[in-house]
């Protein structure tokens, strides 16, 4: 064509030799093709990120305002000067046919690229807008995207790779079976973060939003992100711990989403009883303890059940061991059971439990087995004080000790 050889005939008509001529205006034909093809890619550039700013604003979907936050209409603009290099450059290498030939496989090789990129972008939209989903927030969207784009990339090296070395696609899987060892190694950490990502969607292990514990990397708080390698948790103290996700079906960890969605938060605590202060209650005793409200019908029904069964079975009470008695302790227990059966905060149709434990060589542990109505975690802090608060307080009331271990002061007093 004469708008690639102009040169070449001005040099011609200088004297120029032919082949000198030939790659002059080869080299100018170069110059002006990707002079055009800037001014192009910048004018394509202007026009469609102009119009797709204008249609996002337009519509009511965000999902066109991620399209333009993830650069689409930039890689698309991008691939027009390309079509046009695609079309033009063939007609100035005319002649040329070994360079003809590497532009042929660069070309092929800058249309893969900028095809997957076009696709990572859309990708990449499509999550950011999914993420705004109340259906989809919550699901590891990352994860999917990682493994669709890992995908996408073999597809496009291995498409690269046969038009670099004009290899077929079976010499191709067999050299990929040979070095697979390798290939194993290398991307181990992938791999197996790819196998967690699928087991901890399929089996719902952990969504975004979820609060979870996990001891042996530090992580308390709420599951911000989960992609192919890595689980990001915003710890309470607003740090941000990132947890391997294949931890997350090799090692233990604690995800409170149950809690959250239950109808109360467990309180399980326990305190210490000396083991030298629990005793048998007189008769005498009982008067002063039904002032206690909570527990004054108790006392008096199962004083009279003992006194009965006693009495029908000739027990010997000269000395308190004999027969059936009440215990300090256990009067304690009743009362511990009846407050927080009362108490506003605990939810009723949960279980509500005050219970021993295996006594220790530091006294005996009575522990409140309850759930709290209110789950936010500074109100159920606050409702458990209330309750432990009281308890500790009470128990003076009924001759017991708790037990703590004596200060330098606790010495000197003994």
């Amino acid at each position: 064509m004469g708008l690639f050889n102009w040169a070449y005939k001005l040099l011609r008509k200088a004297d120029v030799g032919a082949m000198t001529a030939s790659y002059v205006n080869l080299a100018v034909d170069m110059v002006m093709i990707g002079i055009a093809a800037y001014f192009i890619d910048v004018v394509a550039r202007k026009i469609l990120v102009f119009a797709m700013n204008i249609i996002a604003k337009r519509t009511k979907t965000q999902f066109d305002d991620f399209l333009v936050t993830n650069n689409t209409p930039q890689y698309i603009a991008h691939a027009i000067p390309l079509y046009f290099i695609y079309k033009t450059v063939p007609l100035a290498l005319k002649g040329f046919t070994y360079w003809e030939y590497l532009f042929n496989k660069g070309i092929t090789i800058c249309i893969i690229l900028i095809s997957i990129w076009i696709v990572r972008s859309v990708f990449n939209a499509i999550k950011d807008y999914l993420k705004l989903l109340p259906d989809y927030n919550d699901k590891p969207i990352d994860s999917y995207i990682q493994v669709v784009m890992i995908m996408l990339w073999i597809f496009c090296i291995t498409g690269i790779v046969l038009t670099l070395f004009n290899t077929t696609m079976i010499a191709l899987i067999s050299t990929f079976g040979a070095i697979s060892a390798v290939i194993i190694v290398i991307f181990k950490d992938t791999l197996l973060g790819l196998v967690a990502s699928i087991q901890v969607t399929i089996n719902d292990i952990v969504r975004i939003g979820d609060w979870i514990t996990i001891e042996k990397f530090g992580a308390d708080g709420t599951v911000i992100e989960i992609n192919l390698a890595t689980v990001k948790v915003q710890n309470f103290d607003m740090t941000t711990t990132t947890v391997p996700t294949y931890s997350l079906i090799s090692d233990s960890f604690k995800n409170w989403r149950g809690m959250l969605h239950s109808d109360g938060r467990r309180i399980k605590r326990h305190l210490l009883i000396k083991a030298n202060s629990v005793r048998f209650i007189h008769e005498s005793e009982l008067a002063e303890l039904k002032k206690i409200q909570l527990i004054a019908d108790y006392l008096s029904q199962r004083f009279e059940e003992i006194e009965i069964y006693n009495e029908e079975n000739n027990i010997d009470k000269s000395i308190s061991i004999n027969g059936r008695n009440l215990t300090n302790l256990g009067i304690f227990r009743k009362y511990i059971n009846t407050y927080i059966e009362t108490h506003p905060g605990i939810n009723k149709n949960m279980t509500i439990m005050c219970r021993h434990l295996q006594p220790t060589e530091k006294g005996i542990p009575i522990e409140v087995y309850v759930f709290t109505k209110d789950k936010r975690w500074i109100n159920h802090e606050y409702i458990m004080a209330d309750i432990f608060d009281h308890i500790i307080a009470s128990v003076a009331y009924f001759d017991l000790e708790i037990f703590e271990l004596p200060t330098g002061k606790g010495y000197i007093d003994a």
